[in-house]
């Protein structure tokens, strides 16, 4: 073997900069380098013969290259000079994506940029032309935050080297434990680890002495009977939608949120009746409570892109890319790419806002309780890049975001606290007659009240404001609800609005004291164009006080004759709603206990027929 020193490049000086570790992107020719700040800095490797002719005539540190045929013609220029290069300006800097503590590594694998830092993250990215893009961030295990190097096996595990206090720890990523935990001191000194079929080493200086850890490499006894989705109780459950995989039946693909503070995207084969994790996004610092889906890409046709939206506890909202398309090569069948677009924490904004000793500060503990994705906000009418989501929080506000992917903007537009208490539920829809689109908003209280909101003026008033101040606005007002009703006598847990054919929609609600309630809306617009305004009136009410005997934590429509309940008392019924009423069709028994959340959709059989499915999620997940 023989090793040819292809380059030699000196960095630009820079004061408070301290260039920790690099690596080569063969792709562009460019170099990736991290610094104690955090920082990573992407150089151009090429030089041109001017800078190169300058560099011959430094001394400073000036080496020679290494082999005899270094001026050949399929090297790069900058190898068939003498000295040392120094590197130009950098072309794209990512300035602290680690915080204050360092880069400690940079990694590429698969086409993919890995990087390492003492902030206990490592990060993924991908390079776009000469800029790079930072796809999410991984947080391995609690309490490890130094994180030094990544490992990437034969067998397609990812292994995280770092320190927890002052143990040497390595950690895999996928039976998400500690392969070894060895007390060495800490991080602060020299060593190196080396792993390989037949064994493992772990070398360190201690005191001025070497110390040698050696094991031998033995099959893992362990083995997993049945890979966990959650640690905790499942929250909230939406479906993505199926993935066709070549020679195989087409997979259902699920997000989850749970109590652990984490999402899980998976996979569920109804011929094997098996669920894989795909892949989790462990960005949230509290629990994950609420779920929504936004438009999907219309360019990408290898599977699905969905925009999905998690929020919960200390009001913190996360906003992915989420690709999914077949892969007959991988375990699951399915490959997950997940991008980051953006993150909102109302404590972090409340920090950058200007005069705020003049304001009541907001109560950093809140707590998303549900989301829903305002539709059609890309119409002939609206025609905004800006995407909006509405947000019931326990302090008893409605708040309203606007999201600008292609900048990975989220912004708080607009918000109210008409309702005084905490806001359980909300749901946004469209109404459009005679050429006319109102977006209209609906809210359930603890209280028992459902609100609708005509939130047409502040979205568009918010659009403007966006494009104006180029993402930066005060939140504007939502002003007064233009109807509501009181459905319950207490909490609502479950809400749904669907549109008839007739241009009405039927809004379905369950509460805490296992009642259901039904009701018939009609919306009329009143002017003409800009000025219009909405009507709101109840044709029909239908309520059943003893549908259930806990509370009703998922309700849905299916028809304008058909609903489906779903109750902490682990009944699933069907119920037929006609001109006396709610009658009852069929009741199901299903296995999961403490039912959070409901969710169905529709797909059509060979004859025609409409087949409904439904998942549920609790302490456990289901699907019927």
């Amino acid at each position: 073997p023989s090793v040819r020193l292809m380059g030699r490049y000196r960095l630009p000086p820079c004061k408070q900069r301290w260039h920790t570790c690099a690596a080569f992107l063969p792709q562009g020719g460019l170099l990736l380098c991290g610094d104690r700040r955090g920082s990573l800095l992407l150089f151009p490797c090429s030089s041109s013969p001017g800078a190169a002719a300058e560099s011959t005539g430094d001394t400073d540190g000036g080496t020679e290259l290494l082999g005899e045929d270094s001026g050949s013609e399929s090297e790069p220029s900058c190898l068939s000079r003498k000295g040392a290069l120094p590197l130009e300006a950098p072309l794209f800097v990512l300035f602290g994506l680690h915080g204050k503590t360092g880069v400690t590594s940079v990694t590429c694998h698969e086409g993919y940029i890995y990087s390492t830092g003492r902030d206990g993250v490592y990060r993924q990215l991908r390079l776009q032309g000469r800029q790079l893009e930072v796809l999410r961030k991984h947080r391995p295990c609690k309490g490890l935050q130094w994180i030094e190097e990544l490992r990437f096996t034969p067998d397609r595990d990812l292994l995280v080297l770092g320190f927890h206090a002052d143990n040497f720890v390595v950690w895999s990523s996928r039976t998400g434990e500690n392969l070894h935990c060895i007390p060495c001191g800490g991080g602060h000194r020299s060593w190196s680890y080396c792993s390989g079929p037949e064994a493992e080493a772990f070398a360190f200086i201690k005191s001025g002495d070497v110390m040698l850890y050696r094991c031998q490499a033995e099959p893992r006894e362990q083995q997993v009977l049945l890979a966990s989705l959650h640690g905790r109780e499942i929250t909230c459950v939406r479906r993505l939608g199926a993935v066709e995989v070549p020679g195989r039946a087409a997979l259902n693909v699920f997000v989850t949120g749970s109590e652990d503070t984490t999402a899980c995207v998976l996979a569920l084969s109804e011929r094997s009746r098996a669920a894989t994790p795909l892949t989790r996004l462990s960005d949230h610092i509290s629990s994950v409570r609420a779920l929504a889906l936004g438009p999907g890409d219309e360019g990408f046709s290898e599977g699905l892109s969905t925009l999905v939206f998690s929020a919960g506890g200390r009001a913190q909202i996360e906003c992915y890319r989420l690709l999914c398309a077949g892969d007959p090569a991988s375990e699951s069948s399915v490959a997950c790419q997940v991008i980051h677009v953006a993150s909102h924490r109302l404590d972090e904004y409340w920090e950058r806002k200007k005069n705020r000793h003049k304001l009541v500060k907001m109560d950093p503990e809140t707590r998303y309780m549900s989301l829903s994705v305002v539709p059609g906000t890309s119409t002939e009418q609206l025609q905004t890049p800006w995407k909006f989501l509405a947000a019931a929080c326990s302090d008893g506000s409605v708040r309203v975001f606007g999201l600008l992917e292609a900048t990975r903007q989220l912004v708080l537009v607009a918000e109210s606290f008409h309702h005084q208490r905490c806001v359980l539920k909300v749901e946004a829809f469209l109404h459009a007659q005679a050429g006319e689109e109102r977006h209209l908003l609906c809210s359930a209280a603890t209280d028992g009240s459902v609100a609708f909101w005509d939130i047409t003026g502040p979205i568009v008033a918010a659009a403007d404001a966006l494009h104006r101040a180029e993402g930066e606005m005060q939140p504007l007002a939502l002003g007064s609800p233009l109807l509501t009703i009181m459905a319950h006598s207490c909490g609502v847990n479950s809400l749904h609005v669907h549109g008839t054919p007739e241009g009405q929609y039927l809004v379905a609600s369950g509460s805490d004291d296992g009642s259901i309630h039904v009701c018939l809306l009609e919306v009329a617009l009143v002017g003409a164009g800009v000025a219009a305004e909405p009507r709101l009136r109840v044709l029909e009410r239908a309520a059943r006080p003893c549908a259930h005997a806990a509370h009703v934590t998922g309700i849905r429509v299916l028809r304008p004759d058909l609903l489906l309940s779903a109750s902490v008392d682990q009944r699933l019924t069907l119920w037929h709603r006609g001109p006396g009423g709610l009658a009852a069709l069929s009741t199901t028994f299903f296995h999961v206990p403490d039912l959070a959340e409901l969710d169905c959709w529709e797909v059509a059989e060979a004859g025609g027929q409409p087949r409904y499915y439904c998942v549920l999620c609790g302490q456990g997940l289901e699907m019927l």
